[in-house]
């Protein structure tokens, strides 16, 4: 039968279906993209009347209707994710592994799907999610030394970073491709030597990125929140949730929003709940047509200029209440 595997181009996603196929390895075709095309279902068309899919890291929520048509054309879907989902349909073809809890990523649940079997994946992805404490807390059930402690935290970071930005001519590696480069590897330990070139590339990257938008300075600056405007430049679009993760870190009781400009009278936007209130960034950005995520962290795919005082006031009631 024929298989799909769909998942979100970032580290949570990435490092979900890594383990599912070190465990279980499939000839599957793969559908993903930039982290924020989550209605990635709706690409899937088997060309046989039915289907095995996997999807994992994307909302319920937003591919529900495609959920639908596949379990009505006669395929059967498992579902994995940690976003809101909504209502969830039963059906004798769907298996469902949804949980939103804020200290919950897909590759932590795929971690206890597989008892461990690839634990140290489910550390990097959970760290590329911003998910230190539940990284950390997974890390020390398998003994890692400081040193490993700090590659794995590294590594998931490159590999979210690489997701961001509104298309794949931002990033440096296409989503797909860089799957097939970690599951090509049993650790993160192999990943760092036998793909040096893909995390070294990563690694500059995000680095030299992070460096100029050190150097930003905020348009709001509030003890609840903060808004920073980045430019139409692609190191801006791919530095915009790596820069938003390491400002809550920075200031864990503020929330904060990254927009960076589209270069369209449109901006793309980041928000971060504070790491001390994980919570309010999806009911915030739902507010808006294109936006989505989890209660920590949200984002909005395209948000109009002249919706931008609008969302700042949504952001300062949300935070400041």
């Amino acid at each position: 039968m024929l298989s799909f595997d769909v998942f979100n181009g970032d580290a949570d996603g990435i490092c979900a279906l890594a383990q599912l196929r070190l465990a279980d390895p499939r000839d599957s075709v793969l559908v993903t993209g930039v982290k924020r095309d989550i209605q990635l279902l709706q690409q899937v068309v088997p060309e046989q009347s039915s289907a095995q899919i996997t999807a994992l890291d994307i909302s319920f929520d937003k591919n529900r209707s495609d959920v639908q048509r596949l379990l009505d054309g006669g395929s059967s879907v498992f579902y994995c994710d940690h976003h809101f989902a909504g209502e969830i349909p039963e059906h004798e073809a769907l298996t469902t592994v949804i949980n939103t809890a804020p200290e919950v990523c897909t590759a932590l649940l795929i971690n206890g799907l597989l008892k461990g079997a690839f634990a140290k994946w489910a550390v990097v992805g959970a760290f590329g999610d911003n998910l230190d404490g539940s990284a950390e807390a997974l890390a020390r059930t398998l003994t890692l030394s400081q040193d490993q402690l700090a590659l794995y935290r590294q590594l998931g970071l490159c590999l979210n970073y690489n997701g961001y930005g509104p298309s794949l001519d931002d990033l440096y590696y296409h989503p797909g491709d860089l799957y097939r480069a970690v599951v090509s590897c049993s650790t993160p330990e192999q990943f760092v030597v036998d793909q040096a070139s893909v995390y070294s590339a990563l690694s500059e990257g995000y680095d030299a990125d992070m460096e100029r938008a050190a150097g930003l300075a905020p348009e709001v600056k509030e003890p609840t929140h903060a808004v920073y405007l980045l430019p139409n430049e692609p190191w801006a679009r791919r530095v915009s949730g790596v820069f938003s993760n390491s400002l809550v870190e920075q200031n864990p009781d503020r929330a904060h929003a990254i927009l960076t400009d589209l270069g369209d009278d449109h901006f793309l936007v980041s928000v971060r709940a504070p790491l001390n209130r994980r919570q309010g960034a999806d009911s915030l950005v739902r507010q808006f047509p294109t936006g989505g995520g989890r209660a920590a962290a949200a984002g909005i795919n395209r948000l109009p200029a002249s919706d931008l005082s609008r969302f700042i006031s949504a952001l300062a009631s949300t935070y400041s209440e």
